[in-house]
């Protein structure tokens, strides 16, 4: 472990557990918009090939509908994952 990890770590127990929580929810949050932009990243890679395919692009309401599906797809993946 380099020493930065080290005094990262030593900072962290430093703290309040008030304090841990808000770095762990920074942490996550740094994290989803990271793996956000890794997704756009992917899908702007593959734009000119939809183009070139033919593919129609989205309308925002197909857009906003795949969005609903994903979002209720991670809803019930957690929920049987908090399932005993």
């Amino acid at each position: 472990m380099n020493a930065q990890v080290k005094q990262l770590i030593e900072k962290f127990q430093a703290l309040s557990p008030e304090r841990r929580a808000e770095v762990e929810d920074f942490v996550d949050f740094l994290s989803a918009k990271a793996r956000k932009q890794a997704a756009f990243d992917r899908l702007l890679s593959i734009a000119d090939q939809l183009a070139a395919a033919g593919v129609e692009p989205m309308t925002e309401d197909e857009i906003n509908a795949e969005i609903k599906a994903a979002r209720a797809e991670r809803r019930t993946r957690a929920a049987r994952a908090d399932r005993p």
